[in-house]
Protein backbone atom coordinates (compact mmCIF):
# COMPACT_ATOMS: atom_id res chain seq x y z
CA UNK A 1 0.00 0.00 0.00
CA UNK A 2 1.29 3.54 -1.13
CA UNK A 3 1.03 6.29 1.33
CA UNK A 4 2.67 9.86 -0.31
CA UNK A 5 6.51 8.79 -0.78
CA UNK A 6 6.62 5.79 1.88
CA UNK A 7 5.31 2.39 0.68
CA UNK A 8 3.66 -0.05 4.13
CA UNK A 9 5.31 -3.28 3.82
CA UNK A 10 3.49 -4.71 6.71
CA UNK A 11 0.48 -4.78 8.81
CA UNK A 12 -0.83 -6.37 12.50
CA UNK A 13 -4.14 -5.20 13.58
CA UNK A 14 -5.35 -5.08 17.55
CA UNK A 15 -9.14 -5.48 18.04
CA UNK A 16 -10.62 -2.87 20.74
CA UNK A 17 -14.00 -2.42 21.22
CA UNK A 18 -14.88 0.31 18.53
CA UNK A 19 -12.34 0.43 16.30
CA UNK A 20 -9.22 -1.64 15.62
CA UNK A 21 -5.33 -0.43 15.84
CA UNK A 22 -3.75 -1.07 13.39
CA UNK A 23 0.37 -1.02 13.30
CA UNK A 24 1.65 -0.31 9.86
CA UNK A 25 5.16 -0.90 9.16
CA UNK A 26 6.55 1.75 6.78
CA UNK A 27 9.59 2.52 4.42
CA UNK A 28 10.72 5.90 3.52
CA UNK A 29 13.10 6.69 0.32
CA UNK A 30 17.00 5.88 1.33
CA UNK A 31 15.97 4.87 4.62
CA UNK A 32 15.80 1.99 7.16
CA UNK A 33 12.00 1.19 7.72
CA UNK A 34 10.08 2.56 10.57
CA UNK A 35 7.24 1.64 12.47
CA UNK A 36 4.32 4.18 12.77
CA UNK A 37 2.32 4.45 16.14
CA UNK A 38 -0.78 2.53 15.93
CA UNK A 39 -3.60 4.92 14.62
CA UNK A 40 -7.34 3.76 14.93
CA UNK A 41 -8.68 2.62 11.95
CA UNK A 42 -12.36 1.75 10.92
CA UNK A 43 -13.45 -2.11 11.17
CA UNK A 44 -15.56 -2.01 8.65
CA UNK A 45 -12.07 -1.06 6.16
CA UNK A 46 -10.37 -4.28 7.61
CA UNK A 47 -12.58 -6.86 6.80
CA UNK A 48 -11.23 -8.04 4.10
CA UNK A 49 -8.04 -7.79 5.78
CA UNK A 50 -8.98 -9.71 8.57
CA UNK A 51 -10.88 -12.29 6.10
CA UNK A 52 -7.48 -13.47 5.26
CA UNK A 53 -7.28 -15.56 8.42
CA UNK A 54 -9.30 -18.20 7.53
CA UNK A 55 -7.41 -18.80 4.44
CA UNK A 56 -4.35 -18.97 6.35
CA UNK A 57 -1.98 -22.16 4.96
CA UNK A 58 1.59 -23.27 4.86
CA UNK A 59 3.78 -23.53 1.48
CA UNK A 60 3.67 -27.45 0.43
CA UNK A 61 6.11 -27.01 -1.79
CA UNK A 62 8.60 -25.97 1.03
CA UNK A 63 7.76 -29.16 3.16
CA UNK A 64 8.12 -31.26 0.32
CA UNK A 65 11.66 -30.19 0.33
CA UNK A 66 11.91 -31.55 3.54
CA UNK A 67 9.78 -34.56 3.46
CA UNK A 68 12.53 -35.94 0.71
CA UNK A 69 15.57 -35.69 3.15
CA UNK A 70 16.45 -39.32 3.75
CA UNK A 71 16.31 -40.73 7.40
CA UNK A 72 18.68 -43.93 8.50
CA UNK A 73 17.33 -47.23 7.10
CA UNK A 74 16.66 -48.47 10.35
CA UNK A 75 14.80 -45.56 11.85
CA UNK A 76 10.77 -44.77 11.14
CA UNK A 77 8.23 -42.59 12.30
CA UNK A 78 4.99 -44.55 13.72
CA UNK A 79 2.05 -42.23 14.11
CA UNK A 80 0.28 -43.46 17.17
CA UNK A 81 -3.82 -42.80 16.19
CA UNK A 82 -6.59 -43.00 19.10
CA UNK A 83 -9.99 -41.89 19.64
CA UNK A 84 -10.49 -39.33 22.50
CA UNK A 85 -12.47 -38.64 25.36
CA UNK A 86 -15.83 -37.30 22.92
CA UNK A 87 -15.87 -41.11 21.38
CA UNK A 88 -15.75 -39.24 17.91
CA UNK A 89 -12.68 -37.37 17.21
CA UNK A 90 -8.98 -38.70 16.80
CA UNK A 91 -5.92 -37.74 17.75
CA UNK A 92 -2.51 -39.01 17.15
CA UNK A 93 1.55 -38.02 17.54
CA UNK A 94 4.30 -39.80 16.62
CA UNK A 95 7.61 -41.33 17.93
CA UNK A 96 10.91 -42.68 15.88
CA UNK A 97 11.23 -46.31 16.41
CA UNK A 98 13.52 -49.00 15.26
CA UNK A 99 12.16 -50.43 12.20
CA UNK A 100 13.78 -52.77 9.49
CA UNK A 101 10.78 -53.10 7.54
CA UNK A 102 10.74 -52.99 3.85
CA UNK A 103 7.47 -53.76 2.91
CA UNK A 104 4.47 -52.42 3.87
CA UNK A 105 1.42 -54.69 4.40
CA UNK A 106 0.31 -55.30 7.71
CA UNK A 107 -1.21 -58.90 8.56
CA UNK A 108 -3.68 -60.31 10.76
CA UNK A 109 -2.21 -61.82 13.45
CA UNK A 110 -1.98 -65.80 14.94
CA UNK A 111 -4.46 -65.42 18.05
CA UNK A 112 -8.47 -64.99 17.50
CA UNK A 113 -8.21 -66.93 14.07
CA UNK A 114 -7.61 -63.69 12.26
CA UNK A 115 -9.63 -61.72 14.10
CA UNK A 116 -6.61 -60.19 16.45
CA UNK A 117 -4.68 -57.15 16.09
CA UNK A 118 -2.71 -56.68 12.86
CA UNK A 119 1.09 -57.46 13.72
CA UNK A 120 4.43 -57.36 11.76
CA UNK A 121 6.24 -60.78 10.90
CA UNK A 122 8.83 -60.71 13.92
CA UNK A 123 11.81 -60.76 11.09
CA UNK A 124 10.94 -57.56 9.72
CA UNK A 125 10.33 -55.24 12.92
CA UNK A 126 10.50 -55.35 16.93
CA UNK A 127 7.46 -54.79 18.46
CA UNK A 128 6.26 -51.25 18.94
CA UNK A 129 6.37 -50.03 22.27
CA UNK A 130 3.31 -49.25 24.87
CA UNK A 131 3.25 -45.08 25.02
CA UNK A 132 1.24 -42.67 27.32
CA UNK A 133 -0.35 -39.06 26.57
CA UNK A 134 -2.13 -36.68 28.36
CA UNK A 135 -5.14 -37.77 28.86
CA UNK A 136 -6.34 -34.61 31.03
CA UNK A 137 -6.10 -32.34 27.79
CA UNK A 138 -8.29 -35.41 25.65
CA UNK A 139 -10.98 -35.58 28.18
CA UNK A 140 -9.77 -38.73 29.73
CA UNK A 141 -8.31 -38.11 32.38
CA UNK A 142 -7.65 -35.52 35.54
CA UNK A 143 -5.00 -33.43 35.81
CA UNK A 144 -3.53 -34.57 38.94
CA UNK A 145 -3.18 -38.31 37.58
CA UNK A 146 -3.26 -37.91 33.46
CA UNK A 147 -0.98 -40.21 31.85
CA UNK A 148 -3.22 -42.11 29.90
CA UNK A 149 -1.60 -45.58 27.68
CA UNK A 150 -1.55 -46.34 24.38
CA UNK A 151 -1.57 -49.83 23.28
CA UNK A 152 -0.70 -50.66 19.80
CA UNK A 153 -3.31 -52.61 18.08
CA UNK A 154 -3.43 -51.86 14.56
CA UNK A 155 -0.69 -51.39 11.59
CA UNK A 156 -0.80 -49.29 8.45
CA UNK A 157 1.39 -48.23 6.23
CA UNK A 158 1.96 -44.47 6.16
CA UNK A 159 0.65 -42.62 2.82
CA UNK A 160 1.47 -39.29 4.42
CA UNK A 161 5.02 -39.80 5.32
CA UNK A 162 5.66 -43.10 2.96
CA UNK A 163 8.72 -45.42 2.80
CA UNK A 164 9.17 -47.34 5.49
CA UNK A 165 7.30 -44.96 8.09
CA UNK A 166 3.43 -46.58 9.77
CA UNK A 167 0.79 -45.43 11.82
CA UNK A 168 -0.92 -47.32 14.59
CA UNK A 169 -4.30 -47.68 15.94
CA UNK A 170 -4.35 -47.89 19.43
CA UNK A 171 -6.16 -48.96 22.45
CA UNK A 172 -6.09 -46.41 25.59
CA UNK A 173 -6.09 -47.42 29.13
CA UNK A 174 -6.01 -45.52 32.29
CA UNK A 175 -3.68 -45.68 35.20
CA UNK A 176 -5.28 -48.44 36.74
CA UNK A 177 -4.70 -50.52 33.45
CA UNK A 178 -8.48 -50.62 32.92
CA UNK A 179 -10.28 -49.10 29.72
CA UNK A 180 -10.91 -45.44 29.19
CA UNK A 181 -14.76 -45.09 28.97
CA UNK A 182 -14.53 -44.44 24.82
CA UNK A 183 -12.46 -47.73 24.58
CA UNK A 184 -15.29 -49.53 22.78
CA UNK A 185 -12.53 -52.11 21.12
CA UNK A 186 -11.80 -53.89 24.60
CA UNK A 187 -15.65 -55.71 24.84
CA UNK A 188 -15.54 -55.64 20.92
CA UNK A 189 -12.62 -57.61 20.73
CA UNK A 190 -14.91 -60.00 23.20
CA UNK A 191 -17.59 -60.20 21.78
CA UNK A 192 -15.69 -60.94 18.20
CA UNK A 193 -13.71 -63.52 19.63
CA UNK A 194 -17.02 -65.55 20.77
CA UNK A 195 -18.54 -65.39 17.88
CA UNK A 196 -15.60 -66.39 15.80
CA UNK A 197 -16.97 -70.01 14.23
CA UNK A 198 -20.07 -67.80 12.83
CA UNK A 199 -17.57 -65.71 10.38
CA UNK A 200 -19.44 -62.34 10.95
CA UNK A 201 -18.62 -60.08 8.14
CA UNK A 202 -19.46 -56.27 8.15
CA UNK A 203 -19.26 -53.28 5.36
CA UNK A 204 -19.78 -49.88 6.74
CA UNK A 205 -21.08 -46.73 4.36
CA UNK A 206 -19.58 -43.98 6.00
CA UNK A 207 -21.74 -40.09 4.91
CA UNK A 208 -19.82 -37.23 5.59
CA UNK A 209 -19.77 -33.40 5.21
CA UNK A 210 -17.12 -31.30 3.70
CA UNK A 211 -17.25 -27.85 5.26
CA UNK A 212 -15.44 -24.52 4.59
CA UNK A 213 -13.23 -23.33 7.32
CA UNK A 214 -16.04 -21.27 8.39
CA UNK A 215 -18.47 -24.35 9.15
CA UNK A 216 -20.44 -22.99 5.89
CA UNK A 217 -21.13 -26.71 4.03
CA UNK A 218 -18.52 -26.70 1.19
CA UNK A 219 -19.29 -24.89 -1.94
CA UNK A 220 -22.67 -23.62 -1.16
CA UNK A 221 -23.34 -20.06 -1.98
CA UNK A 222 -22.40 -18.21 1.51
CA UNK A 223 -25.48 -16.33 1.31
CA UNK A 224 -28.25 -18.72 0.13
CA UNK A 225 -28.44 -22.45 -0.55
CA UNK A 226 -27.94 -24.37 -3.98
CA UNK A 227 -30.72 -26.04 -5.51
CA UNK A 228 -33.09 -28.47 -4.54
CA UNK A 229 -31.54 -31.90 -3.85
CA UNK A 230 -31.48 -34.49 -6.80
CA UNK A 231 -28.81 -33.86 -9.38
CA UNK A 232 -25.95 -34.18 -6.33
CA UNK A 233 -26.17 -37.98 -6.02
CA UNK A 234 -23.77 -39.50 -8.10
CA UNK A 235 -23.29 -36.67 -9.80
CA UNK A 236 -20.47 -35.20 -12.39
CA UNK A 237 -19.58 -31.17 -13.42
CA UNK A 238 -19.36 -28.36 -11.98
CA UNK A 239 -22.48 -27.29 -9.90
CA UNK A 240 -23.16 -30.52 -8.73
CA UNK A 241 -20.15 -32.14 -7.23
CA UNK A 242 -18.03 -30.29 -4.30
CA UNK A 243 -14.70 -31.79 -3.13
CA UNK A 244 -13.92 -34.57 -5.19
CA UNK A 245 -10.13 -33.50 -4.59
CA UNK A 246 -10.33 -34.37 -0.73
CA UNK A 247 -12.31 -37.87 -1.91
CA UNK A 248 -10.10 -38.87 -4.65
CA UNK A 249 -7.15 -38.61 -2.22
CA UNK A 250 -8.83 -39.68 0.55
CA UNK A 251 -9.18 -43.42 -1.09
CA UNK A 252 -5.54 -43.37 -2.43
CA UNK A 253 -4.36 -43.04 0.60
CA UNK A 254 -6.77 -45.74 2.26
CA UNK A 255 -5.85 -48.28 -0.59
CA UNK A 256 -1.79 -47.60 -0.03
CA UNK A 257 -2.24 -47.77 3.80
CA UNK A 258 -3.68 -51.08 3.32
CA UNK A 259 -7.44 -50.17 4.38
CA UNK A 260 -10.32 -52.42 2.45
CA UNK A 261 -12.27 -49.34 0.98
CA UNK A 262 -14.58 -50.57 -1.51
CA UNK A 263 -16.09 -47.48 -3.28
CA UNK A 264 -17.27 -43.76 -2.68
CA UNK A 265 -19.53 -41.82 -3.96
CA UNK A 266 -21.17 -38.36 -4.28
CA UNK A 267 -24.21 -38.86 -1.91
CA UNK A 268 -27.84 -36.78 -1.61
CA UNK A 269 -27.06 -33.48 -0.43
CA UNK A 270 -24.68 -31.11 -1.87
CA UNK A 271 -21.33 -31.41 -0.60
CA UNK A 272 -21.90 -34.96 1.05
CA UNK A 273 -19.97 -37.86 0.31
CA UNK A 274 -19.81 -41.65 1.21
CA UNK A 275 -17.10 -44.02 1.45
CA UNK A 276 -17.30 -47.76 1.93
CA UNK A 277 -15.12 -49.97 4.09
CA UNK A 278 -15.51 -53.74 3.99
CA UNK A 279 -16.33 -56.73 3.40
CA UNK A 280 -14.27 -57.00 7.06
CA UNK A 281 -14.19 -59.77 9.10
CA UNK A 282 -14.39 -59.28 12.98
CA UNK A 283 -12.64 -56.88 14.60
CA UNK A 284 -10.93 -55.60 11.58
CA UNK A 285 -14.45 -53.71 10.90
CA UNK A 286 -13.59 -51.03 13.36
CA UNK A 287 -10.44 -51.05 12.90
CA UNK A 288 -10.17 -50.08 9.73
CA UNK A 289 -13.15 -47.92 9.49
CA UNK A 290 -11.71 -45.96 12.75
CA UNK A 291 -8.50 -45.20 10.46
CA UNK A 292 -10.24 -44.21 7.33
CA UNK A 293 -11.87 -41.41 9.21
CA UNK A 294 -8.51 -40.48 10.77
CA UNK A 295 -6.99 -40.42 7.45
CA UNK A 296 -10.47 -38.39 5.85
CA UNK A 297 -9.27 -35.59 8.02
CA UNK A 298 -6.04 -35.59 7.51
CA UNK A 299 -6.28 -35.01 3.59
CA UNK A 300 -8.81 -32.82 4.11
CA UNK A 301 -6.24 -30.99 6.48
CA UNK A 302 -4.25 -30.75 3.46
CA UNK A 303 -6.76 -28.91 1.23
CA UNK A 304 -7.94 -26.50 3.91
CA UNK A 305 -11.28 -28.13 4.47
CA UNK A 306 -13.28 -29.33 7.10
CA UNK A 307 -14.77 -32.90 7.45
CA UNK A 308 -17.93 -33.00 9.59
CA UNK A 309 -19.28 -36.49 10.63
CA UNK A 310 -22.78 -34.97 11.91
CA UNK A 311 -25.93 -36.88 11.36
CA UNK A 312 -27.95 -33.68 10.60
CA UNK A 313 -25.24 -30.81 9.53
CA UNK A 314 -27.94 -28.61 7.64
CA UNK A 315 -31.48 -28.83 9.35
CA UNK A 316 -34.25 -28.51 7.19
CA UNK A 317 -35.76 -30.62 3.65
CA UNK A 318 -31.57 -31.74 3.20
CA UNK A 319 -30.65 -35.33 3.54
CA UNK A 320 -28.85 -36.30 7.00
CA UNK A 321 -25.68 -38.66 7.67
CA UNK A 322 -25.45 -42.03 8.23
CA UNK A 323 -23.26 -44.75 8.70
CA UNK A 324 -25.45 -48.15 6.98
CA UNK A 325 -24.10 -51.03 7.55
CA UNK A 326 -24.43 -54.43 6.04
CA UNK A 327 -24.10 -57.62 8.32
CA UNK A 328 -23.61 -61.32 7.34
CA UNK A 329 -23.03 -64.37 9.26
CA UNK A 330 -21.79 -67.59 7.27
CA UNK A 331 -25.53 -68.97 7.30
CA UNK A 332 -26.39 -66.21 6.04
CA UNK A 333 -24.37 -66.35 3.15
CA UNK A 334 -24.97 -70.10 2.51
CA UNK A 335 -27.57 -71.42 0.24
CA UNK A 336 -31.54 -70.59 1.90
CA UNK A 337 -29.44 -67.96 4.08
CA UNK A 338 -32.91 -65.76 3.86
CA UNK A 339 -34.22 -68.12 6.75
CA UNK A 340 -30.71 -66.28 8.77
CA UNK A 341 -31.37 -63.15 7.50
CA UNK A 342 -35.14 -63.16 8.48
CA UNK A 343 -34.16 -64.89 12.15
CA UNK A 344 -32.13 -62.19 12.88
CA UNK A 345 -34.49 -59.22 11.89
CA UNK A 346 -36.70 -60.87 14.16
CA UNK A 347 -34.23 -60.65 17.17
CA UNK A 348 -32.80 -57.62 15.92
CA UNK A 349 -36.81 -55.82 16.48
CA UNK A 350 -36.98 -57.18 20.07
CA UNK A 351 -33.95 -54.96 21.14
CA UNK A 352 -34.31 -51.80 19.27
CA UNK A 353 -33.78 -49.53 22.04
CA UNK A 354 -30.51 -50.90 22.56
CA UNK A 355 -29.48 -50.67 19.24
CA UNK A 356 -30.47 -46.95 19.10
CA UNK A 357 -28.13 -46.29 21.83
CA UNK A 358 -25.32 -48.04 20.56
CA UNK A 359 -25.91 -46.24 17.47
CA UNK A 360 -25.17 -42.64 18.34
CA UNK A 361 -22.18 -41.43 20.97
CA UNK A 362 -25.15 -39.78 22.53
CA UNK A 363 -27.51 -42.51 23.17
CA UNK A 364 -30.07 -41.61 20.35
CA UNK A 365 -29.73 -37.61 20.84
CA UNK A 366 -27.41 -37.36 17.51
CA UNK A 367 -30.08 -39.64 15.82
CA UNK A 368 -33.08 -37.97 16.80
CA UNK A 369 -32.30 -35.28 14.59
CA UNK A 370 -31.63 -37.82 11.37
CA UNK A 371 -34.32 -40.77 11.83
CA UNK A 372 -37.09 -38.75 11.07
CA UNK A 373 -39.02 -41.17 8.98
CA UNK A 374 -38.14 -38.74 5.71
CA UNK A 375 -35.49 -38.19 3.89
CA UNK A 376 -34.71 -42.21 3.60
CA UNK A 377 -34.90 -42.75 7.17
CA UNK A 378 -37.01 -44.61 9.28
CA UNK A 379 -38.66 -43.07 12.65
CA UNK A 380 -36.05 -43.77 15.63
CA UNK A 381 -39.19 -44.74 17.33
CA UNK A 382 -40.48 -47.78 15.83
CA UNK A 383 -38.99 -50.80 14.12
CA UNK A 384 -39.38 -51.35 10.88
CA UNK A 385 -38.00 -53.82 7.62
CA UNK A 386 -38.29 -54.28 4.18
CA UNK A 387 -36.95 -55.09 1.14
CA UNK A 388 -35.21 -52.42 -1.15
CA UNK A 389 -37.22 -49.93 0.94
CA UNK A 390 -34.66 -47.18 2.46
CA UNK A 391 -37.14 -45.97 4.79
CA UNK A 392 -37.11 -49.07 6.75
CA UNK A 393 -34.90 -50.17 9.73
CA UNK A 394 -33.63 -52.97 8.36
CA UNK A 395 -33.20 -53.01 4.82
CA UNK A 396 -32.91 -56.37 2.69
CA UNK A 397 -31.65 -55.56 -0.83
CA UNK A 398 -33.67 -56.53 -3.83
CA UNK A 399 -30.45 -59.26 -5.12
CA UNK A 400 -30.64 -60.64 -1.32
CA UNK A 401 -34.41 -61.74 -1.23
CA UNK A 402 -34.07 -63.03 -5.23
CA UNK A 403 -31.20 -65.12 -4.41
CA UNK A 404 -32.18 -66.05 -1.17
CA UNK A 405 -28.49 -65.69 0.54
CA UNK A 406 -26.71 -62.33 1.57
CA UNK A 407 -26.44 -60.09 4.02
CA UNK A 408 -29.31 -57.14 5.55
CA UNK A 409 -28.50 -53.81 6.34
CA UNK A 410 -29.06 -51.75 8.88
CA UNK A 411 -29.52 -48.09 8.23
CA UNK A 412 -30.46 -46.90 11.65
CA UNK A 413 -26.46 -46.50 12.81
CA UNK A 414 -25.65 -42.13 12.67
CA UNK A 415 -22.50 -41.33 10.69
CA UNK A 416 -20.88 -40.22 14.26
CA UNK A 417 -21.37 -43.35 15.53
CA UNK A 418 -18.37 -45.91 16.58
CA UNK A 419 -17.87 -48.96 14.36
CA UNK A 420 -17.27 -50.65 17.98
CA UNK A 421 -20.22 -50.41 18.99
CA UNK A 422 -22.45 -50.51 15.80
CA UNK A 423 -20.50 -54.06 15.31
CA UNK A 424 -20.55 -55.13 18.48
CA UNK A 425 -23.67 -54.87 19.41
CA UNK A 426 -24.99 -56.50 16.39
CA UNK A 427 -23.01 -59.62 16.83
CA UNK A 428 -24.56 -59.51 20.74
CA UNK A 429 -27.58 -59.37 19.59
CA UNK A 430 -27.55 -61.95 16.60
CA UNK A 431 -24.77 -64.36 17.00
CA UNK A 432 -24.54 -64.40 20.99
CA UNK A 433 -28.51 -64.31 21.41
CA UNK A 434 -27.66 -61.63 24.19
Amino acid sequence: MQVGDRACVGVTAVETPNALAVHCYYTTPKKHPKVNHPKPFPQQHCSKMLSLGNTTATNKTVLDRYMKLPIPDNKCQVMYVWVDGSGENLRSKTRTCECVARRGRARAGPNLNGLGPRVWDQYQRPELPIWNFDGSSTGQAEGSNSDVYLHPVALYRDPFRLGDNKLVLCETYKHNKKPTATNHRHRCVEAMSRAADQHPWFGMEQEYTLLDTDNHPFGWPKNGFPGPQGPYYCGVGAGKVYGRDVVEAHYRACLYAGINISGENAEVMPAQWEFQVGPCEGITMGDDLWMARYFLHRVAEDFNVVVSLDPKPIPGDWNGAGMHTNFSTKAMREANGIVEIEKAIDKLSRHHIRHIKAYDPKEGKDNERRLTGLHETSSIHDFSAGVANRGCSIRIPRGVAEDKQGYLEDRRPSSNADPYMVSEVLVRTICLDE
